[in-house]
């Protein structure tokens, strides 16, 4: 007769939901328990006696956290609760897109809206090194012109320093998570513009960097929203839906 821990390593792989349930459990676990970032997760086998199921899926359970950005399992140390970060988000959306779920297009409309108020809370809350490294990635734009992969790195920095400038968390996660996106979709919008429209782009991020750092919320919102129309209408015209 097969063992239990074969029966269930067969039983999850015929989708009868072992690992899925015991995902959920762990995640109760932490919810109920109150655990933080960085607190330690009881053993596999702990965990498994505690769940009613065998190490095998156990362990498949933690593997699956662990890729969703939940559990980080350190080499040599037990499972610890962990935070999902931009990379986790980025890949999603980078697949969505790809697959054909959800349209560039239908992204724009999201970061825009997720940018626009992300400017508007840096401007408020910026400290004066957030506001020299935002001034300081515009800057560089400009004087990488000539050097389109240099100023697409700086652009990409530009945004994410706005997004850890407006002081959550939430939007450093989301905003970031869209670069992969941007990676795809920047050279055609770089290609796509004229050598005037490449200047109004650039002077665009410094109207964001020069808002911000004078702490008016207006202008920043007024810029970060002029960019975004600009960069749809030019992707359109390139083509992307």
């Amino acid at each position: 007769m097969a063992d239990l821990e074969t029966i269930e390593k067969e039983a999850a792989w015929r989708g009868d939901g072992l690992v899925a349930r015991t995902i959920n459990a762990v995640i109760d676990l932490i919810q109920s328990g109150g655990l933080r970032q960085g607190d330690p997760l009881p053993s596999e086998s702990a965990l498994a006696k505690r769940f009613g199921v065998s190490r095998i899926v156990m362990r498949e359970a933690n593997r699956s956290l662990s890729a969703l950005g939940i559990v980080e399992m350190g080499n040599g140390r037990g499972a610890r609760v962990s935070m999902p970060d931009e990379n986790v988000v980025g890949l999603l959306l980078d697949h969505v897109v790809h697959t054909r779920h959800v349209t560039v297009q239908q992204v724009l409309d999201v970061r825009r809206s997720l940018e626009v108020r992300a400017a508007a809370l840096a401007a408020l809350r910026r400290s004066d090194e957030e506001a020299k490294a935002i001034l300081a990635h515009a800057e560089a734009m400009r004087t990488a012109f000539d050097d389109p992969d240099d100023i697409w790195q700086h652009d990409v920095a530009l945004h994410a320093a706005v997004a850890d400038a407006s002081q959550n968390p939430l939007f450093a996660i989301m905003i970031k998570a869209f670069a992969p996106v941007t990676k795809q979709t920047w050279p055609l919008g770089w290609k796509n513009r004229t050598l005037a429209e490449r200047e109004v782009m650039i002077a665009e991020h410094e109207a964001i960097a020069r808002s911000i750092a004078d702490q008016d919320i207006v202008a920043a919102r007024e810029a970060m929203s002029s960019h975004f129309d600009d960069t749809v209408r030019v992707l359109a015209g390139a083509g992307v839906t």
